[in-house]
């Protein structure tokens, strides 16, 4: 394998790398010919996050995958929930979407559908991952050559299925004031038409899709300072903020307070579960259980709120795919990633920046309160985050101390080593790109949570 292919970063659901340097057009042509060597039968979507490399990357995978045989769908800019939707909607073998996520400029990447509308699970991925290590494709002559054709109003199908989540009359009459900041990414497009479908006064940062950034991409507190201070003085009852492909969200309040990611997923659990035992009340069915379902980074706000309305709650793997699988397989009624991913099975198995909008707003007017009182009213818990350098193969005996040190605490080696005590848990995970382990902490206090991940640490040597 050539120094270039070892570093990229290659996943189970995809790639990414730099353009011109990891990530060429020859890398790009090969992984999708792989891909598509594996796919059921069926025409393959192909979008884009709007970065400036996507339209180039686009044209190598289009002609990639027609060489393959396969009739290809040209979507062009369109958010991945928006994609994960849309083949399902149309009966698609499969897709492929160009995003780096919250990577900046100079990286793109792909990532891969199957026809169910979502992100690969492990066994396809690594299937197709290592068939592209192996040089595999399916290349067809030339009176096989696929077809290519153009994508007619790509936003419909999602807008009605995350608008069947909500109140839309409700919402429309409290006539919210709305900032969206989609950085120049692929959200704008669907968010300010979602945003105008339920009645919003809307102000839009970052509109068209040419991916300059006008900020730092991941939708962090320190990236977000601009748009914070513009939420509080355009009056803005709440601002969100979507990273480049749009399937993650941040929120601030009318304040300008960055509220952050962790909390979209927790207010969408609790919309989500104010569902539910309202339909439980209106048939009586108080025995029927629900699920949800967070992965082992997440934070357990989601968790206490299932608890409290007596439902089960589940952690997976950290990984979008695991979070679906768990779902799927727990028929949940809800989960998502503390990174501002929620996911909404009667959407799509795939994280959503629009069911983010849609439902909290639907929960700030069902309830009247601001954004400010519903986060503030929710568990109150503080994560930390750290990392260290170290070789995956010292990972087993720092696993063993810790356990050895913390017999009070269940213990779970499903991914990484998670530590679980009833009020806080402490995860420790190898990368699987760098040679380095991050410790991911939970607790009532910030002290309490940086005190378990140093202590961790100091096991190390």
């Amino acid at each position: 394998m050539d120094k270039k292919v070892s570093e990229l970063i290659i996943s189970v659901s995809g790639l990414r790398g730099i353009v011109g340097e990891t990530l060429t057009p020859d890398v790009a042509v090969r992984f999708v010919a792989a891909f598509a060597s594996k796919m059921p039968p069926g025409p393959i979507f192909v979008g884009r996050d709007g970065r400036s490399s996507g339209t180039m990357l686009s044209e190598a995978i289009l002609s990639s995958l027609r060489a393959s045989g396969r009739d290809c769908v040209d979507c062009d800019v369109i958010a991945t929930p928006t994609l994960g939707v849309l083949v399902r909607d149309r009966s698609a073998a499969g897709a492929v979407q160009i995003s780096a996520s919250h990577n900046p400029p100079p990286y793109n990447g792909i990532k891969l559908f199957g026809p169910e509308g979502r992100v690969l699970d492990a066994d396809r991925g690594a299937a197709i991952r290592d068939g592209y290590l192996n040089g595999e494709a399916a290349w067809c002559s030339f009176d096989q050559i696929g077809t290519l054709h153009p994508c007619h109003d790509v936003h419909q199908a999602h807008l009605d299925k995350v608008l069947a989540t909500v109140n839309v009359e409700a919402i429309r009459a409290a006539k919210h004031r709305v900032l969206i900041d989609s950085n120049h990414g692929a959200g704008g497009i669907l968010g300010k038409r979602l945003l105008d479908a339920l009645g919003c006064e809307i102000i839009i940062v970052g509109e068209t899709p040419d991916g300059h950034f006008a900020h730092v991409p991941e939708p962090t507190a320190e990236n977000l300072q601009g748009i914070a201070s513009r939420v509080k003085e355009e009056n803005c009852s709440v601002g969100f903020c979507q990273d480049p492909d749009a399937d993650r969200l941040a929120l601030i309040d009318s304040d300008g307070r960055y509220i952050g990611e962790e909390f979209t997923v927790a207010l969408c659990v609790q919309h989500a579960l104010s569902k539910w035992k309202q339909a439980q009340a209106s048939v009586n069915r108080s025995q029927t259980s629900a699920a949800i379902v967070i992965n082992g980074a997440t934070s357990g706000m989601s968790e206490r709120l299932a608890a409290d309305a007596g439902a089960h709650s589940y952690r997976s793997a950290v990984g979008e795919a695991n979070v679906a699988d768990k779902m799927i397989a727990t028929k949940a009624i809800y989960g998502g990633e503390g990174n501002g991913g929620p996911i909404d099975p009667n959407v799509g198995y795939v994280r959503d920046s629009f069911v983010g909008m849609a439902q909290v707003l639907d929960l700030m007017t069902k309830t009247g309160k601001t954004l400010a009182q519903l986060a503030d009213a929710l568990p109150q818990l503080s994560i930390y985050k750290s990392k260290a350098e170290v070789s995956n193969e010292r990972l087993p005996k720092l696993f063993e101390s810790l356990i050895a040190a913390h017999p009070d605490a269940s213990a779970d080696t499903g991914d990484g080593l998670r530590l679980a005590w009833k009020e806080k848990w402490l995860l420790v995970r190898g990368s699987n790109t760098e040679p380095i382990v991050r410790f991911i902490a939970e607790a009532t206090t910030m002290e309490e949570a940086k005190q378990l991940c140093e202590s961790a640490a100091k096991l190390l040597g």
